[in-house]
């Protein structure tokens, strides 16, 4: 049984038992202080091991799988998470601003206002980021079918004398 899997497993079972607002104040907890060791240091590359990091963070391994699931996606190169497991030294290559937007987009607000964000990141690119996510969440018809054009249905009349037709 993979380390994924596991932890996809305790995540279930935690909210079964002790609820969704339990997990949430728990793994929050645990995910906040593992970025805040994190953007401590934006240069480097975070190198772990599952196992010594939840030690480290006196947490479970599969909360911290449950980080390295989270964070996979902001990566440069994306992680096996199936094939992960508790011993392999990890080396995680952050795309930072991808990180900020995602973190916006799973609207973390405990994670990007993580004050070290104010060295990392301008203002002015804090906000081109939450511009960029709001527009990406806007839906824009773009062709609008005139009066006297064809009815976008098939049928071959006029929208006016179609689908356009007032009731």
């Amino acid at each position: 049984m993979s380390l994924y899997k596991d932890w996809n497993d305790m995540v279930v079972d935690y909210v079964k038992t002790k609820g969704e607002k339990a997990f949430w104040e728990e793994y929050s907890a645990v995910e906040g202080g593992i970025y805040t060791k994190i953007l401590a240091h934006p240069e480097e590359k975070f190198t772990y091991t599952i196992e010594a990091l939840a030690k480290e963070m006196n947490t479970t391994n599969e909360f911290v799988m449950g980080f390295t699931d989270g964070i996979n996606d902001s990566l440069n190169t994306m992680l096996d998470l199936e094939n992960v497991s508790a011993t392999d030294e990890l080396v995680l290559d952050i795309n930072l601003e991808k990180l900020y937007y995602n973190m916006l987009d799973a609207k973390a607000e405990y994670l990007y206002t993580i004050p070290a964000w104010e060295n990392i990141l301008t203002l002015e690119k804090r906000e081109e980021l939450k511009k960029a996510l709001k527009d990406s969440k806007t839906v824009r018809n773009e062709s609008k079918v005139g009066r006297n054009d064809l009815c976008p249905c098939g049928s071959g009349k006029k929208y006016k004398k179609c689908h356009g037709k007032a009731s």
